[in-house]
């Protein structure tokens, strides 16, 4: 009676460790526990699985409730000012990045950064539900302010979690599965995202139905909620918190890497060529408008394109990453130059085939392309980073290229002075740039071993 008894205790950790297996591709006889310690490695399928599941939570949240989908159709059907529903993506990709280095000290200072993460994600749904109220009962042009600083608030958030989740998974995933660890996450988003495209189909031409698009808002709050009960369960190791420094030295300290480390200066000249692969889906949305017949761009149809890209190619890429994320950085830049030359080929098209279905195979390029840049970044840097170092490395980086975001705006400048294909061949351009710089980076261990032997330096 015991023995049955002791077996349906074990029966869910040996269902973890079989789920951790299968996703990870290791297992408890070749367990790799590079670069964390010991307890930790007795915690990685519970600490994966856990991740992974915030990732489908959070991924979902972003895709019902984003500034790039739903934040924009609302404020049009709320008749708020069109300059509104321009600032949603700037403000979002610019409140991420830009405080992040303010922040790095900070959590550098707490032993256990995954409340950091907790807090945000609470942050974030806080201002999806007062999202909901505040598009109910304020005039139209009062609702959209609120919905935009909101906004903001919320993007602010969002940056705080990505300096404390790179710092936790460094700390509780082990090199080698880092990669197929966020490739997990990003392929289960891309399946929810399928199913919120679909979701968008169906609903998105009942522009008079507010209920719809309040209650996607609703969910990707509830869901925001979920990923931050998650995320609180995974298991974190105290980290060292000494050498926390405001956000003055913490720049300085940035800039001082950036000068001494050639692989860490080579890795943000590629980030910043990338960043074009990032912020380019909304143009080629654009273009797609321009070329395909009125009414003839499903904007649903484009979302499941991009979730069909990060379904296929997550694994891949994720895989690929764990090998060399150097590598993955250069092909998502060909391949994003791949999906310009793409839309340009399908803009001489005969007017019959120039369809959203046809124009949804650049979509799954550049989705390819974007899903790998992401991944391919986020895996250098966890990988190069030096423990001690690796907030300021994240912060820095990703201040640097919150500044230059908002130059990324000049290509929808460009195509207003000088049209939609000049526009286009700038993507190309840009996007063979980031892979050639991509090239010329070292490889994240490579990269790690210069950091390592400056402080050796610096410690002497």
């Amino acid at each position: 009676m015991s023995e049955s008894v002791e077996v349906k205790v074990r029966d869910p950790e040996q269902l973890s460790n079989r789920a951790y297996a299968v996703l990870s591709g290791d297992d408890q006889t070749d367990r790799l526990c590079q670069a964390i310690p010991e307890s930790a490695c007795t915690n990685l399928p519970r600490n994966y699985l856990l991740n992974v599941s915030n990732g489908a939570s959070s991924k979902l949240a972003e895709q019902v409730a984003g500034p790039n989908v739903v934040l924009p159709w609302l404020l049009a059907a709320l008749g708020a000012p069109a300059f509104l529903i321009g600032l949603l993506m700037p403000i979002k990709q610019a409140g991420s990045l830009l405080p992040q280095l303010a922040i790095a000290g900070l959590i550098r200072s707490v032993a256990r950064r995954k409340f950091f993460w907790i807090f945000s994600g609470l942050t974030q749904a806080a201002c999806l539900l007062l999202m909901v109220p505040a598009a109910v009962f304020l005039p139209a042009h009062e609702a959209g302010w609120a919905i935009v600083i909101l906004l903001a608030i919320y993007a602010i958030a969002s940056g705080t979690a990505s300096v404390a989740f790179q710092d936790v998974v460094g700390k509780t995933i082990p090199k080698g599965r880092r990669g197929r660890l966020l490739a997990n996450r990003a392929a289960i988003g891309g399946a929810l995202t399928i199913a919120a495209g679909l979701l968008i189909n169906q609903y998105i031409g009942r522009g008079e139905d507010m209920v719809v698009y309040l209650g996607l808002i609703f969910l990707g709050a509830i869901l925001w909620f979920l990923a931050a009960g998650l995320f609180g369960l995974i298991r974190e190791e105290p980290g060292a918190t000494a050498g926390g420094r405001n956000a003055i030295d913490e720049a300085s300290q940035g800039l001082r890497l950036l000068r001494e480390l050639s692989g860490y200066r080579r890795y943000l000249i590629a980030r910043t060529l990338l960043l074009t692969v990032e912020v380019a889906t909304p143009l080629f949305v654009l273009f797609g408008q321009g070329i395909l017949e009125a009414g003839a761009v499903g904007l649903g149809t484009f979302v499941i394109a991009v979730g069909v890209a990060q379904v296929i190619g997550s694994p891949f890429w994720g895989k690929f990453s764990d090998a060399s994320s150097r590598k993955v950085l250069f092909w998502s830049a060909l391949l994003a130059a791949a999906a310009g030359v793409l839309a340009l080929l399908v803009a001489v098209l005969p007017e019959s085939l120039r369809t959203a279905p046809v124009y949804a195979l650049v979509f799954v390029l550049i989705g390819l392309a974007e899903a790998g840049v992401r991944l391919g970044r986020k895996t250098w840097l966890v990988d190069a980073a030096p423990a001690a170092d690796r907030p300021t490395w994240v912060a820095f980086s990703n201040t640097a290229i919150g500044m230059l975001t908002l130059a990324a705006a000049g290509l929808g400048l460009v195509a207003h002075v000088f049209g939609l294909n000049v526009m286009m061949l700038c993507i190309i351009g840009l996007c063979l740039a980031g892979a050639g710089s991509a090239w010329l980076m070292p490889e994240a261990a490579d990269a790690e071993r210069e950091a390592l032997s400056k402080q050796a330096e610096s410690a002497s």
